[in-house]
């Protein structure tokens, strides 16, 4: 009966020590320093222009979007660009691999492309080439120094991260950059490569996040990540769905949107993105669950949106 009443004493001291540290997160954790913001244009828009272009980097730019997320490989001569797929061949039609060749040989984007978070949809842009050239990541920070600029390493392994830490710290990016992959292993040899630069988690790091959370153990738990980045594909529109889908939606709506998990982050100085949505209605439930930013295909309708919603 003794040991029982120490059992039952731990466990009620373990869960209120974990509840006040979960509004209360500064008592352990100092807070982290990165700017947090709302409009973040995902591939520049892809939405509305060529994706992962300087054209639909400037367009966002001059909506006022807070940060452009983009995606980076590298080529055989050693070239950080900018593109999404490790293949050519979805966005040039061209069968070859981007570390394959030559940064010069890169083809230029075909002249429609799918847009990928919007099934059926496509974008075409004007006929001048200009618009379709695969930019380098090193022009990309020189076009737009003030910028906050999200980038997702793809394939290349230790040799990428390299390079985009060199032009990181070249152009003195190191607080208005965030980097990281869904691969552990790549995360953390971001971290290790440059750990001022601010950084995501990994597919991993969010199933650990939430198992921490969801036991009470989040609140003791120190993070070397800044920035939660999930997909929120729950709150889409699921009337074209069968039940089954519905249903399971809903419990991954249920187990994902935890306002008190992103208040107790946001606390911490660590700030919760969502992607990719594209419409007003899933800005609007993203951000009543207390998302702070939101990555959108259409820069455009997120900038009227917030514009409308924070009059």
């Amino acid at each position: 009966m003794a040991f029982l009443s120490v059992i039952i004493a731990s466990l009620s001291s373990y869960a209120v020590t974990s509840l006040v540290l979960l509004h209360y997160p500064n008592l352990l954790h100092k807070s982290k320093n990165f700017r947090k913001v709302k409009h973040i244009s995902h591939r520049g828009g892809a939405g509305e222009n060529y994706e992962n272009t300087l054209t639909a980097f400037a367009h966002a730019v001059s909506l006022g979007t807070d940060m452009l997320e983009l995606d980076c490989h590298i080529t055989r001569d050693k070239q950080v660009v900018v593109a999404h797929d490790p293949s050519l061949l979805r966005l040039t039609g061209v069968d070859a691999f981007i570390e394959d060749l030559d940064y010069h040989e890169l083809p230029l984007l075909k002249k429609t492309l799918n847009i990928d978070f919007e099934p059926g949809k496509h974008f075409t842009g004007l006929e001048d080439e200009t618009h379709r050239k695969i930019p380098l990541l090193k022009h990309v920070f020189e076009s737009f120094p003030d910028v906050v600029i999200n980038i997702d390493v793809k394939q290349g392994g230790d040799e990428l991260i390299e390079e985009i830490s060199k032009l990181i710290t070249a152009h003195k990016r190191e607080r208005s950059t965030i980097w990281g992959s869904f691969k552990e292993e790549s995360s953390l040899k971001c971290y290790n490569q440059n750990p001022e630069v601010g950084r995501y988690f990994s597919i991993k790091g969010v199933i650990k996040l939430y198992l921490y959370f969801f036991t009470g153990l989040l609140p003791f738990i120190p993070l070397a990540e800044t920035h939660l980045e999930i997909p929120l594909y729950s709150v889409k529109d699921t009337s074209h769905r069968t039940r089954r889908q519905q249903l399971y939606l809903r419990l991954v709506r249920l187990l994902i949107i935890r306002p008190a998990l992103f208040r107790h982050l946001n606390k911490r100085g660590i700030p919760t993105y969502a992607w990719v949505l594209n419409t007003e209605k899933e800005f609007q439930v993203a951000f009543d669950a207390g998302v702070n930013g939101i990555m959108t295909d259409y820069p455009t309708k997120l900038r009227n949106f917030l514009r409308t919603h924070n009059s």
